[in-house]
């Protein structure tokens, strides 16, 4: 297998200054992805062989092994870990990590039959179902994916034009329909339904989700609020807060990182320009006030700059993101994200950010929910999700460019 090193990509992405100790090397760094995956395995093997209902979720910066969660409705990570596998299968063609991932994957099969819980259901299916459905064209998963995209598609309020986010009695209180930025990301699992077999209307929530979205979710400089509140019988914005960032006027990074692999997604899906432009523009004060490593902060205002907590998943899922959004423009913008991509995953791919012999997991140095106080400076499955799917964007851009031969 020919080496993709750091160097032959600059041949290509001319204009990249970021220095770093260690080059880029893509099938190395998915060779050790493939070799924590089983390590990861083996740890949930134990003695008494794997529970498939038992996802992992983080490790703590002191600890080890990992915290895993029971599959259920409240859990909205649990499809992280099958994704893996199957984008582990994609790149190993080891059909026994294929069957281990069918077996992870069929523990999620309950939520296409029960109502929609919250929006998580695109992270949840499609990161697991809709991975598998498109390596191997089960049609029981293709199922799934249609069943549990009707289910979401009944937290939509027509009124508002966005799908509720957090359908809870304590929260719908203080929030009277609220829509998170996360929720941008389970818009792929409506338009693929719409596409392949569905009802046609989940096209039609997506582009208002996204549409209401653009609207009313972002500031005049293009960062975004982690939650807009609307009102049920209006519809109208009442106001734009926090949950997981620093302050309501506070650029949250995963929040902000959210936004940009969604609005990528949706120019994909629609090939309305507006998203095209949008996405730009969102992307472009990102990259404006991100550290010498293109790691950012938990949030761009968080205290203690630069001794805050940095968050590795931001970087994975932008950095994935600006791969894909590299291929939609053309000249010195097409540059600049692939650059900038670059630099993000030449980062993570560092002693700084792997995990490598200490821990099973990709990556280190990921912040999940500061004013909580949960998962700081911790090694988080979706931070590896994000991570895994760069890298191999990464490769099939360098194979289209013919670097692979």
């Amino acid at each position: 297998m020919k080496k993709l090193v750091l160097g032959l990509t600059l041949l290509c992405f001319c204009g990249c200054s970021h220095k770093t100790n260690e080059a880029l090397d893509v099938d190395k760094a998915l060779n050790y992805c493939a070799m924590q995956v089983e390590r990861t395995l083996q740890e949930l093997k134990g003695d008494s062989g794997i529970d498939y209902t038992l996802m992992p979720r983080s490790i703590m910066d002191s600890l080890t092994t990992w915290n895993c969660k029971k599959v259920v409705k409240e859990e909205w990570t649990s499809g992280f870990w099958p994704g893996i596998l199957w984008y582990d299968y994609e790149y190993t063609q080891n059909h026994a990590i294929k069957r281990e991932a069918e077996k992870f994957t069929s523990s999620l099969a309950f939520l296409s039959k029960i109502p929609a819980y919250d929006h998580d259901l695109g992270f949840l299916i499609f990161c697991s179902y809709g991975n598998g459905y498109r390596l191997t064209k089960n049609k029981d998963y293709k199922k799934i994916i249609l069943d549990t995209a009707d289910s979401l598609s009944t937290l939509y309020n027509p009124k508002v034009g966005t799908i509720l986010s957090w359908p809870r009695e304590v929260v719908n209180k203080q929030w009277p329909h609220n829509t998170i930025m996360d929720n941008m990301i389970n818009l792929e699992m409506m338009f693929w339904a719409s596409k392949n077999g569905g009802d046609k209307r989940l096209y039609d929530i997506a582009v208002s989700h996204a549409n209401k979205t653009m609207k009313c979710q972002f500031r005049p400089d293009y960062t975004s609020y982690h939650v807009a509140v609307y009102d049920t019988l209006t519809g109208n914005l009442i106001k734009g807060v926090t949950h997981q960032g620093y302050a309501d006027n506070s650029m949250w990074a995963r929040g902000q990182a959210w936004a940009i692999y969604g609005y990528t997604m949706c120019y994909r899906e629609t090939r309305d320009v507006r998203y095209l432009d949008f996405v730009q523009k969102v992307t472009d004060v990102y990259l404006n006030d991100l550290p010498a490593d293109y790691i950012p902060y938990w949030d761009f205002s968080a205290p203690g700059i630069p001794n805050a907590p940095r968050d590795a998943s931001a970087a994975a899922i932008v950095a994935s993101a600006l791969f894909e959004l590299s291929t939609f423009v053309e000249g010195n913008k097409k540059m600049k994200y692939r650059n900038a991509a670059v630099k993000m995953i030449t980062s993570l791919n560092s002693s700084i950010y792997q995990c490598r012999e200490s821990k099973p997991a990709f990556l280190m140095h990921s912040t999940g929910h500061w004013p909580n106080g949960s998962e700081i400076d911790a090694s988080i499955i979706y931070a590896d999700y994000y991570y895994l799917e760069a890298l191999l964007r990464y490769k099939r851009l360098l194979r289209g460019m013919n670097i692979l031969g």
